[in-house]
């Protein structure tokens, strides 16, 4: 009775250490594969930011927008803190983002580089006089891309989160950074 009490605590704890090594094992494959040496052109990292950023702005809508149904009175904070948002904080971990939704206001944050500012104001013309629904992305110094998608003047989001300015006005922000984009990307997967 005394050996097959201690065979099988020496099998559980066989078992339970095999366990651990293979999660470590997978943990292990995936940073080998993000960290693998790879050549990506300029043209390859704008093509992917497009099609990533009009994922996850199609996404982040729906996302948002449930939130603001579901929590009417907490519309404000909503828009502004996006990351308090289950599914979009899960976006920006996966993959290496910052979302933002902006508005008129945020053409005097200091935060954003001029250039941001300088296509702020363009989109915001664009709202009052000819609407646009045109993403549109932007290198900023040697290491982040912004892709930027306005959101259309009579989108429930632009009017519930935006509803101070007139005309109301929304644009997404996703700040990507280069190195987090070459890390997720397979380069067998790459258009040329």
């Amino acid at each position: 009775m005394k050996n097959l009490s201690l065979a099988l605590v020496f099998m559980f704890l066989l078992v339970s250490c095999n366990s651990k090594r293979l999660d470590n094992t997978k943990e292990l494959s995936r940073e080998i594969k993000a960290s693998q040496i790879k050549r990506v052109t300029n043209t390859q990292l704008i093509y992917t930011v497009d099609e990533w950023g009009k994922k996850i702005v199609q996404i982040a809508q729906k996302a948002l927008e449930k939130e603001i149904n579901a929590h009417p009175d907490r519309t404000e904070s909503l828009c502004a803190d996006l990351s308090s948002i289950p599914v979009l904080a899960a976006l920006e971990k996966e993959y290496g983002v910052r979302i933002a939704l902006l508005g008129a206001a945020d053409a005097d944050n200091p935060a954003l580089q001029p250039k941001e500012v300088e296509l702020l104001k363009a989109y915001q013309y664009s709202a009052a006089h000819n609407p646009t629904d045109k993403d549109n992305i932007q290198t900023l110094g040697d290491s982040l891309i912004v892709y930027n998608a306005p959101v259309p003047t009579d989108h429930y989001i632009c009017k519930a989160c935006m509803a101070h300015s007139d005309p109301p006005f929304a644009l997404w922000r996703l700040l990507f950074d280069k190195k987090q984009i070459i890390r997720k990307l397979d380069a067998k997967q790459l258009k040329d």
